[in-house]
């Protein structure tokens, strides 16, 4: 029998114990039917919080990662299991337990006095899409394919997480996981039900009747970019500007039943191209076309969320380390879980200093959260709660309390598809890059054919 046994139980993750409970860790596995059936193996509690950590540490080996989780207690410290018992263990525990975790903890965090979350008693929340490269194994590539060049493989496996996201705390309410050649709108259609009563805003990438019609039935209202060649037919021309069309699947007639009747708001950024949105509000006096204009931009606060995952959580341009598709999705719900407690964590931070959670450092509060695990230093919750008020005194002198600037920069390709790029085309996609930089307000108008 292996040393850790009956020792390992009590290993926890830092401050993210304070919402990964041992008691909700012991009710997903027993919802999900797992036990402990081979004597002398690792737990699988302990390999919840093991698996966790991989997400918390990425850059770090099998090794490193236990070592941090459990160098704080010499009787573990000093034998540590080697990278194939971990791995045993993680697929004895599989991805649904990771999966069930993170349906237990996600959900909408803001409190109602955030006027960033809401509009006119709606929550606003953001669906769209990233990929994560993952080990290239002749299973990962059957299982999600990758981006394709000239007929062959450029680059590496990946798989696709499309996320239904708060917009004004960046939680993650919803998500499903699938592969590169699947796509977004199809992830999307499985979070409806979760949307119930939200605006959710999308990109042009995800407009559809089947789509529509799902988070409609659902009672979710839709804020979505489309392309020109959608419901680009005026049925009615209303007061203020905007029209209503049908929007119809392939091939179908304007008048098809089978469509949806959507509104049309076209306007102007700074005298920009023509920005088509889509919504089921068809009133204009209950929701004029401007405010609607102006809160698509929140759609970006999804972009953040990413950003925090894969740039600063999973650390820029890492490859996954699960060369099995299941223990790639369960990496996938264990980083997705992370995240959430972050942010919770954030929004914590956030209220206690009445500011907006979005001038909380996440790469602070990530840093004191890896730091927290290392030291074993939230084993109980009068130790969790005396961590968090020491969290809050060293967050608070990197809390953003000013006016926030007015930023932008240009969108460019910050990675190739193979790393055998020409030079050439490097040089094209990165010769006109700028630093991020101020600007004045954006100035949105409707556009001038519709208006008249």
């Amino acid at each position: 029998m292996h040393p850790w046994v009956g020792i390992s139980d009590h290993v926890r993750l830092g401050v993210v114990t304070c919402w990964v409970t041992p008691e909700l860790v012991g009710g997903v596995l027993e919802k999900c039917g797992v036990r402990d059936k081979k004597s002398g193996a690792l737990p699988a509690g302990f390999m919840v919080y093991f698996t966790l950590a991989l997400a918390l540490f990425q850059q770090d080996s099998y090794d490193d990662v236990a070592e941090q989780l459990v160098g704080s207690v010499p009787e573990l410290s000093e034998s540590i299991p080697n990278k194939s018992s971990f791995t045993r263990a993680r697929r004895r525990l599989g991805p649904r337990v990771l999966e069930t975790l993170f349906r237990e903890l996600a959900g909408p965090l803001a409190p109602v006095g955030l006027k960033s979350a809401f509009y006119r008693g709606m929550r606003l929340a953001a669906v769209d899409g990233f990929v994560l490269d993952v080990p290239d194994t002749t299973a990962n590539r059957a299982a999600f394919g990758g981006p394709v060049k000239n007929g062959q493989p450029a680059g590496f496996p990946q798989a696709r997480v499309v996320t239904l996201t708060e917009c004004g705390t960046h939680a993650q309410i919803d998500a499903a996981v699938g592969g590169f050649n699947g796509g977004e709108p199809e992830l999307a259609i499985k979070m409806a039900d979760s949307a119930a009563g939200m605006l959710v805003i999308m990109d042009r990438g995800f407009p559809g009747v089947a789509l529509w019609k799902v988070y409609t039935g659902a009672g979710a209202h839709l804020l979505i970019r489309a392309r020109s060649s959608v419901a680009a037919r005026p049925v009615e021309h209303l007061p203020d500007g905007t029209y209503l069309a049908r929007m119809n699947l392939a091939g179908q007639k304007g008048a098809h039943p089978g469509g949806v009747l959507v509104r049309v708001i076209e306007y102007r950024v700074d005298s920009g191209e023509v920005v088509r949105l889509l919504t089921d509000l068809v009133d204009p006096i209950a929701y004029p076309a401007a405010e609607l204009a102006g809160i698509y931009h929140s759609r970006w606060e999804a972009e953040s969320a990413f950003r925090q995952i894969k740039t600063f959580q999973r650390g820029p341009a890492e490859v996954l380390r699960s060369g099995d598709p299941d223990l790639v999705r369960q990496e996938v719900w264990a980083h997705l879980v992370v995240h959430h407690c972050l942010t919770q964590v954030i929004i914590a931070l956030a209220d206690d200093n009445r500011i907006d959670p979005d001038r909380v450092s996440f790469v602070k509060v990530l840093k004191h959260a890896r730091r927290s695990v290392v030291r074993q230093c939230t084993d109980t919750p009068t130790k969790i709660k005396e961590f968090l008020v020491v969290l809050a005194a060293k967050v608070h002198r990197k809390l953003d309390n000013g006016a926030r600037r007015l930023r932008e920069a240009d969108r460019h390709l910050k990675r190739p598809d193979s790393k055998y790029s020409s030079k050439l085309s490097y040089r094209i996609n990165t010769r006109d890059r700028r630093p991020t930089r101020r600007v004045t307000a954006k100035v949105i108008t409707l556009h001038p054919a519709i208006v008249q």
